[in-house]
Order: C-alpha cells, then structure tokens, then sequence
C-alpha cells in the first residue's frame, strides 16, 4: 500500500517541478475535464487524500478552500503539510481493519479509491500537457526505485 502513496507522492512531485515552468496564464487556464485548470487539479488531489485520511483516522472530514492555496507554490506547501500525517497513517495501515466501515465503505475501498483517485486526476494533467505541447511526467511505475 505504502509503494503506491509512494509512487503517487514522487509522480505529484515531479509535476510540481514541472509546472514551475509553466506560465501562471496556462496554470489558470480553464480547461475540460477534471477540476477546470492545471491549479485545481492539484489542490484537489492533496485536499481530497487528506480528506479522506482524516475520516479513516475517525477525525472530522475538513476541506481546504481552493482561494486560499491558489497558487503553484502554496498548493506545493499544502502538499508538503498534508503528507506526513498520511504517511504515517499508511506506515500503520493493516489488513485488519481493511474490512472496517466509514460510513457505508470499508476502510480497503477508501484507501484503494483515493491511490485511484490521484492517478485518474493525474492523468488529467498529462492529457494537458499534450493539449499545451508538452511533454508530461512519466506515469511509468517502473523504474522509481520504489520497490527497490
């Protein structure tokens, strides 16, 4: 489980650094599909994993606000926050609770939804990129070193 946060972490990474060279206007751009700009997509990855690790660790579901991390770096920030109390939730994870409930979910559909989640929206930006004719950040799970 923890190999596919890991992924998920150094792809988000890589797309960060990739968007530092992308103009402000482009980040901005209303766009089709996923959350409307480059921008959105990026705060609503790290806001909808930190979201929904709150709720597994039985604590109140918070939502960032888009206006206020509105920017490259400040989304960046966020994610750096977010990351070390999901991380630790993942290091702890066990098959024995996968079967536990959130609402009307086991805690495995929610922890499997949100290392799908991350990768669907991702794949937005990639779909960008090559609107923008770009190149974007290898998906390739191979090679990272994560199962190294």
């Amino acid at each position: 489980m923890l190999e596919l946060f890991q992924y998920n972490w150094q792809v988000r990474d890589e797309w960060f650094n990739r968007c530092t060279k992308i103009s402000v206007d482009e980040l901005q751009c209303p766009r089709v599909g996923g959350r409307g700009s480059i921008l959105r997509n990026l705060f609503y990855i790290v806001d909808v994993e930190q979201a929904w690790i709150k709720g597994l660790k039985g604590k109140t579901e918070f939502h960032y606000n888009f206006n206020d991390y509105s920017s490259l770096k400040s989304i960046r920030e966020l994610s750096i926050k977010c990351r070390p109390e999901v991380e630790e939730y993942i290091q702890n994870w066990s098959n024995n609770i996968e079967n536990h409930k959130l609402d009307e979910f086991t805690y495995g559909e929610v922890i499997h939804h949100v290392i799908a989640h991350e990768i669907h929206h991702i794949g937005r930006l990639s779909i960008w990129a090559r609107e923008m004719g770009l190149v974007p950040v290898s998906a390739n799970l191979i090679g990272r070193g994560i199962y190294d």
